[in-house]
């Protein structure tokens, strides 16, 4: 099973490591820092050896990286892996942004459901099921929203259950949740927001979360 270096130091952006296995035009790693798509949250992208990783998922063994065909990459080379660090970073803030809000939401709303999410580089979103609008409480949820970034708290991110991989996301004043994403270590790294209530029928309702400083560095 690879070492996976993201969860414990998610502001590292290259390491040197080894190739595990090679199966085809996939491979895995000893240890790395490269996330594959989970919990909602898109994978990085980014190079291993130089070459461009055209897919991340987790598999047995770890997470597996397709690469391109002609990689002429064999088990046991020395490479090294490098992510995109401006788009790992905006996933890492709205990530965390969009477990600040469904906290808010659930708190404002009992009996709402949430029925999906996604953590993408360009937004956040989540989706709820509720017979109302959800526009109505998207100024005090941007409101209490910029309250936890003006506070600078901690964020916690660690295992529930070291040996099933289960891990965990809190931030005083909130519950704490399962969670397998990256995240920052301080609410004011996750910077301005802005909410936007997309209503998707039949009784679902969506908010999504924009970044206003996209580029922001940690």
């Amino acid at each position: 099973m690879a070492g996976k270096l993201f969860w414990d130091e998610p502001y590292r952006d290259a390491i040197d490591t080894v190739i595990t296995a090679v199966d085809g035009d996939a491979l895995t790693l000893k240890e790395t820092i490269f996330y594959a798509f989970s919990g909602g949250q898109e994978s990085d992208q980014g190079s291993i050896a130089g070459l461009p990783v055209l897919e991340a998922e987790l598999g047995d063994g770890g997470p597996w990286y397709r690469m391109p065909s002609n990689h002429g990459l064999y088990a046991g080379d020395a490479v090294r892996v490098a992510i995109d660090w401006e788009r790992r970073y905006r996933l890492m803030r709205l990530h965390s942004a969009a477990e600040i809000v469904l906290q808010l939401v659930y708190r404002a709303l009992p009996g709402v459901r949430r029925i999906g999410a996604h953590i993408a580089a360009d937004k956040a979103r989540l989706d709820f099921s509720w017979p109302q609008s959800l526009g109505p409480l998207l100024e005090s949820l941007s409101h209490e929203l910029e309250c936890f970034v003006e506070a600078d708290l901690a964020i916690e991110s660690g295992y529930s259950d070291e040996a099933a991989e289960r891990r965990y996301w809190r931030v005083p004043g909130l519950e704490s949740v399962p969670c397998c994403g990256t995240h920052p270590r301080r609410t004011s790294e996750i910077g301005a927001l802005r909410l936007k209530r997309d209503n998707r029928g039949r009784g679902q309702e969506r908010i999504e979360l924009y970044l206003e400083d996209p580029y922001r560095h940690g």
